[in-house]
């Protein structure tokens, strides 16, 4: 890229990876802290954001080579499915059925909106402006919806699954990055800001509000019921599921990639026959199969934590790949990105009005989609503290499906663009 040095100042990936933690531990303690100036600071600029933007500058100024490194080919394929097994390790389905189904019902219907919306988006930016949702090759802006796809129906992690899968250039994924991002946080804005209005909200809505009372005291109970302080060996075994299954997801990825490759060559433009694509499903279906087993019980020690913290040495390794210059190039993307949450939140309010669903239903379940982990437990606690833990375990459901989902939305996508 032009504004990039031919020769990076660091080279050495011990140092590179160095500096994205320091980036990372200096992001966090300041989120973290009491500091009025702080906490200005971080309603403002999401966290998430600044783990993708400041490891970018890195790549921008040329102090590294984004593309050059091998922290981000380690990351995805190591950090990424123990995060997912980790992730997913938590689920509870008796929780989530204790919901009821109107919660499960205003979450599938925030995935099938991203799912539908993204190809809808395409189709109706095409017919006004077709050279915006065109391109060819790695440029194909459907490439880079992909990633928003990943992120809006699951998470991070599910967006890096979807931008190793699908490839959209560096400067396509830094424009994606971008409106999802800005996008996503205009709409948490949105449901925090409804939060006051609750009651005016649940009235349009004709909403019984009882059972989310209830479901309080079920959630003070459940959170109390799985907190333990973490021993050494909790740490150990946590990492050895994780990184067992990632072993685990090589090996049979190892076999089964090849074996479509050749016997069913017609799966490829699908992605079916990539090593990669088998890895994240082996890792995420191996995670839901352990969270009915004893291994569950790990979430009370963190396993959660860890796959988290796994995901943003992820984002930042990805981040490092940006160019933030290129977020210019192409201003017509944030239309697209608006049109697509449109559907996205109009699906949302036609369910939860048929339904009656309640606004508490409506924000989680559309946050536990678009935000994931890091903002579900957010607006569920803004309801009510103890109400976090609804958020964690739908965005964790999220995190499950996001993967098969964006990977169906993604070749609606590629059909809505005539590819």
């Amino acid at each position: 890229m032009e504004n990039q040095h031919p020769e990076p100042f660091f080279t050495n990936d011990a140092v590179v990876f160095g500096i994205l933690m320091v980036m990372l531990a200096v992001i966090f303690k300041t989120s973290s802290s009491d500091h009025p100036g702080w906490k200005k600071f971080y309603k403002v600029v999401p966290t998430v954001m600044l783990c993708y933007f400041l490891p970018s500058l890195l790549n921008t100024f040329g102090l590294v080579d984004g593309e050059a490194s091998r922290v981000y080919f380690v990351a995805s394929r190591y950090l990424l499915p123990a995060c997912l097994v980790l992730l997913t390790l938590s689920i509870d389905l008796k929780e989530i059925i204790k919901l009821g189904p109107k919660a499960l019902i205003m979450f599938a219907a925030a995935t099938i909106g991203i799912i539908i919306g993204g190809p809808l988006a395409i189709l109706i930016v095409s017919a006004i402006s077709p050279e915006t949702v065109g391109g060819i090759g790695a440029d194909a802006v459907w490439r880079g919806m992909s990633t928003i796809a990943g992120s809006w129906i699951g998470g991070s992690a599910n967006q890096a699954a979807m931008f190793t899968q699908w490839e959209p250039s560096a400067d396509l994924y830094s424009i994606s990055i971008t409106v999802d991002i800005i996008v996503a946080e205009i709409v948490l804005v949105a449901l925090l800001l409804g939060v006051a209005k609750e009651k005016e909200i649940n009235k349009f809505f004709k909403a019984d509000n009882r059972p989310i009372e209830s479901l309080k005291t079920k959630m003070e109970a459940y959170a109390a019921s799985i907190a333990r302080n973490p021993s050494l060996a909790d740490y150990v075994v946590i990492l050895g599921i994780g990184f067992g299954i990632t072993g685990a997801s090589h090996w049979l990825s190892d076999i089964i990639a090849p074996f479509l490759e050749h016997n069913f060559p017609q799966l490829d433009k699908f992605g079916l026959t990539s090593k990669f694509f088998w890895i994240v499903v082996i890792a995420t279906t191996a995670g839901i199969i352990l969270s009915f087993t004893r291994l569950r019980q790990y979430e009370g020690a963190g396993a959660s934590k860890i796959g988290s913290l796994f995901i943003y040495i992820l984002v930042a390794s990805i981040g490092m790949q940006m160019n933030v210059l290129s977020i210019f190039d192409n201003l017509g993307f944030f239309f697209v990105g608006f049109i697509w949450m449109s559907i996205h939140v109009l699906i949302l309010i036609i369910t939860a009005k048929i339904i009656k669903a309640p606004y508490f239903y409506l924000a989680v379940g559309s946050t536990a989609n678009v935000g994931g982990a890091a903002s579900a437990p957010v607006v569920a606690a803004a309801f009510h503290p103890s109400l976090a833990t609804v958020g964690v375990l739908l965005a964790v459901l999220g995190y499950a499906l996001g993967t098969y989902g964006a990977l169906f939305c993604t070749i609606l996508m590629q059909y809505a663009s005539g590819n």
